[in-house]
Formats: C-alpha cells, sequence, structure tokens
C-alpha cells in the first residue's frame, strides 16, 4: 500500500469527476461516489465513537465493523467486485443477538439521547441508514451484491442496540420520548 499512495493532492479530481479502483472515472455526484462517501462517513463517526469510554466487547465489535466498512467501501469502488462476505453480516445479527438480550423491552420510543458514547452511536445509526440509502439507490441502477445493503440494514440495527447498551454503561437509562400514551399510562398508575 505504501507505493500506491505515494501522491495524494494528484489534481485529477479538479474537473468533478473521480477515480474507481478499475480506472474508470465517474463524476463525483454519482451514486456509487455518494454510497462511498456515506460509507466512509459512517466508519469516521464510528472512529469518533471509538474515542469514549467503552467496554471492552463494544470496542472490539466496533474495531471489526470499521475493517468490515473499509471492505464495503472497497467494494462499491470496483463494481462487480465482491469483498464484503455474508459471514460478515452474520456476524452482526450474532452481536445484534448478544446485545439486545441483557436489554429491557421497549415500552415507548425513545431519544437519541443520554450519554455521550451512545449520542454518537445514535449519530453512527443514522449515518448508517443513510449509508444504506444510498447503496438501495445505487443498487436501482447497477447490479450490486445483498451483502453491502444487508450489513448497512442490520449495523443500523446494531448501533441503535449499542446506544441503549451505552446509556446504561454507569447505571444509565434509555431517554423516552415523553408521548401523550405513556403520560396518560403514568397518570393512571398513580
Amino acid at each position: 500500500m505504501g507505493n500506491r499512495l505515494t501522491q495524494i493532492a494528484t489534481r485529477t479530481g479538479d474537473a468533478g469527476t473521480t477515480g474507481l479502483g478499475d480506472n474508470s472515472r465517474v463524476s463525483k455526484n454519482s451514486l456509487r461516489v455518494h454510497a462511498m462517501g456515506d460509507v466512509d462517513e459512517l466508519n469516521s463517526n464510528i472512529g469518533v465513537l471509538l474515542c469514549e469510554e467503552l467496554p471492552d466487547g463494544v470496542r472490539e465489535l466496533l474495531v471489526e465493523i470499521q475493517h468490515q466498512l473499509f471492505n464495503l467501501g472497497g467494494e462499491l469502488s470496483i463494481p462487480g467486485f465482491e469483498l464484503l462476505k455474508p459471514e460478515a453480516v452474520a456476524a452482526l445479527d450474532d452481536a445484534l443477538d448478544e446485545h439486545n438480550a441483557t436489554l429491557p423491552k421497549l415500552q415507548e420510543f425513545i431519544l437519541p439521547a443520554g450519554t455521550r458514547a451512545a449520542s454518537l452511536a445514535h449519530v453512527c445509526r443514522t449515518v448508517a441508514r443513510r449509508a444504506e440509502r444510498a447503496v438501495v439507490a445505487l443498487g436501482n441502477e447497477e447490479a450490486i451484491k445483498d451483502a453491502p445493503r444487508q450489513y448497512l440494514n442490520r449495523l443500523s440495527d446494531l448501533m441503535f442496540v449499542l446506544a441503549r447498551v451505552l446509556n446504561r454503561m454507569h447505571g444509565g437509562d434509555d431517554v423516552y420520548w415523553k408521548s401523550e400514551r405513556l403520560a396518560a399510562q403514568q397518570g393512571n398508575a398513580a
């Protein structure tokens, strides 16, 4: 890799195009580039989350997710290529089962709030959803594998679950939406 990135400012994109991994050039506003950028932004936000105090298992999981997101970005940058394997989706399913089992059932919607770490996990969740939409849009125009779309779908779910886990890390809780239904239930219980 050291010889591949000898010059960062190449000026080849000054005209509004960028090179893909297959040496083709596309508009920087193409659906593929939008998807690549959203995945990159998601990976960067997970990097910010990793700056927080996290349980060791969550930290290890997020580092692995960063590597898989890099694979996903690589796959998106090379049309027709596969780097993200179905096993990566299965690993997210396993993590979802493991972490969700520790949480109480939700009785109401929660706000994307709480601790700083949980709030950052919610930001990652929303960026994952945007990246998923970008991959779906690309898939509507070009043939892409299922794993990228599935991975982003599971990852957004996992980030929601991890936000709940992180809110409880030091005895905290979810921040519930103050709905009329919840207020009525609490009023009837009093």
